[in-house]
């Protein structure tokens, strides 16, 4: 073979190789990818009982409390509590200094002795002027002054009768008492300190009964036609994390707040334990109905849900691919939402990677999910 016809064998065989290459890239960029299964885990569409409810936040507070103030003006002498011990009604909280108030009623009783000893005399010289008149021996007007007189000096005792139980009242006033079962939330006083009587802001004890609190909460008025007198309410607080509580409706404010377009609602709620706390925040909701056999879905399987036009959509898993599906969605339960229409029960729902997939893409369901 002549080395002009070697180099064409060359040239030949290069353009064929490359052709082939082209070819080979051609068919790869032509080829479909396929996307792996995407893992989603799911959960069945229920039926079971639903408690319709409006959820609320609020604040708790004492049912019962009392400010506790001096009735008279005095100097502290003694205190007998001090803050967050439990008192019952009518126990000593304080004293004033009675001093004063003692050495007055000491005067007034001597003023009663006196007075006492000018009736005794009084009644003598009616009893006689009586006598002397069975006789003819007084004059009328004689007469009519030692009446008179037995008259003035019973009014002066009972003058003084008066003034002694208005000091002993006093007295009395000078030992500050609880005026209610409950424990001691302040204590404004100290020995040595003046008090006014009733005077100023500052109470001189604050006595607390915790036994049971008032919940109170604001309901939106489009809500307002569902709360009625004595529905149940559940809710959670911060100091005691991990349980729930409950309590009653106890009133509706029949007026909206201008600004909010809220009622207030006051629940009570009992506090045996005393583990809660008046100033606590509080998440809750009224349980305004209850339904039986209501479809349900757990929230995490809605990737949409419009409240106001009860509209959301979900992925549900038909063999290995992925439905998305519009649904009519209902009242929300806790963690799970009714819907109304869309699914039937039994049928899968994604609940986690939802968000990580679209219509009729493959998915593969984790173990240990629903099945």
């Amino acid at each position: 073979m002549t080395r002009m016809a070697r180099l064409s064998y060359v040239l030949v065989v290069g353009l064929i190789l490359a052709a082939a290459g082209c070819a080979k890239q051609d068919a790869a960029a032509t080829a479909p990818v396929t996307r792996p299964p995407v893992a989603v885990s799911v959960a069945p569409v229920v039926t079971g009982d639903l408690q319709e409810s409006i959820d609320v936040v609020g604040s708790l507070a004492p049912k019962f409390s009392a400010d506790v103030k001096s009735e008279v003006t005095g100097t502290v002498t003694a205190i007998y509590v001090t803050e967050w011990v439990p008192v019952r009604k009518g126990q000593p909280l304080a004293r004033l200094d009675t001093r004063e108030t003692e050495a007055t009623i000491d005067a007034i009783r001597a003023t009663v002795s006196q007075a006492m000893v000018a009736q005794s005399r009084a009644k003598r010289e009616f009893e006689r002027a009586q006598q002397l008149k069975q006789f003819g021996l007084i004059t009328p007007q004689s007469f009519d002054d030692a009446r008179t007189a037995v008259e003035a000096a019973d009014a002066a005792v009972s003058s003084a009768n008066a003034q002694v139980k208005t000091a002993e009242s006093r007295l009395a006033k000078s030992s500050i008492l609880s005026p209610m079962d409950g424990v001691v939330a302040l204590r404004g006083v100290s020995v040595g300190d003046r008090v006014e009587n009733m005077g100023g802001n500052s109470p001189v004890f604050r006595i607390v009964d915790n036994r049971v609190l008032d919940l109170t909460v604001s309901v939106p008025s489009s809500q307002m036609s569902l709360v009625k007198i004595g529905q149940p309410i559940q809710f959670t607080t911060d100091t005691q994390p991990g349980r729930t509580f409950s309590g009653k409706v106890m009133f509706i404010n029949p007026s909206l707040d201008a600004t909010s377009r809220s009622a207030q609602i006051v629940a009570e709620v009992p506090n045996p334990g005393g583990v809660l706390r008046g100033g606590a925040f509080v998440k809750g909701r009224i349980l305004v109905a209850s339904r039986s056999g209501v479809l349900q879905v757990p929230r995490d399987a809605l990737v949409t849900w419009n409240v106001e036009k009860r509209s959301g959509e979900v992925f549900v898993v038909r063999g290995d691919q992925a439905e998305r599906r519009t649904v009519t969605t209902g009242a929300p339960n806790g963690s799970t939402v009714e819907i109304v229409s869309g699914l039937t029960a039994g049928e899968q729902v994604v609940v986690r990677g939802g968000f990580s997939i679209g219509q009729g893409d493959k998915v593969a369901v984790t173990k240990g999910e629903g099945a």
